[in-house]
């Protein structure tokens, strides 16, 4: 791949690709195209009721766009059954440039003001591009994802593309869909209007998908 820029990765999420590196040490990128693409469709996420209570009364205090910076980082470090990240120095420089223009945001989740989990992604129109997530204390990541969620519901976002399943992110009514209803849904998205909501408690949060969706348990 010749040297990508903030504007080239602008068009290639508007097309349907994304790049990834090799290993973080490796500064090469390659785009990806997956045949099936992961996403939570915005109006049938499911919000486990244990979850909804340590969103609403939990001891984290959650927080949008604070530290970007932190967030990346923290995603792109060695974790205990993945030793190796995709995330290397080109992918922290392009995400923090399009970060600085608006165009991604992280959720961040502190206890006593020390950064333990949070996710980041791309925002353009009413689709929304996570990247990666990460957690150093139970739930942190998955109360990050509800206050992701809460936050482009609110916003009047139509798309959250996971890009690839994981068991993290069954439990939440993930489901994958092939290439060519993924693109129809990023168009449909990509013409939507919709704004990143960066204020929102953990009681508002659950309210919001409470009002979206009925997939609690």
């Amino acid at each position: 791949m010749s040297r990508l820029t903030p504007d080239m990765l602008l068009r290639a999420y508007c097309t349907g690709i994304f790049p990834m590196g090799e290993t973080r040490e490796d500064p090469t990128l390659y785009w990806v195209d997956p045949d099936e693409r992961a996403i939570i469709e915005l109006d049938r996420f499911h919000l486990p009721r244990r979850l909804a209570r340590t969103v609403r009364n939990g001891p984290f205090e959650v927080s949008c766009d604070r530290d970007f910076a932190g967030v990346i980082k923290a995603c792109a470090a060695p974790r205990p059954r993945q030793r190796q990240s995709w995330i290397n120095q080109p992918i922290v420089d392009l995400y923090t440039a399009l970060f600085d223009r608006g165009f991604a945001h992280s959720v961040e989740c502190r206890i006593d003001d020390e950064l333990i989990g949070g996710l980041y992604g791309v925002s353009i129109n009413g689709a929304f591009f996570g990247e990666s997530m990460f957690s150093r204390a139970r739930d942190a990541s998955k109360v990050a994802l509800v206050h992701l969620v809460a936050r482009l519901v609110k916003g009047g976002f139509r798309l959250l593309d996971c890009q690839f399943m994981t068991d993290h992110l069954r439990q939440f009514g993930t489901v994958e869909i092939g290439r060519s209803e993924y693109r129809t849904r990023l168009g449909e998205a990509l013409a939507t209007p919709a704004t990143f909501y960066l204020e929102l408690g953990g009681a508002e949060a659950c309210e919001t998908l409470a009002q979206a969706t009925t997939h609690t348990s």
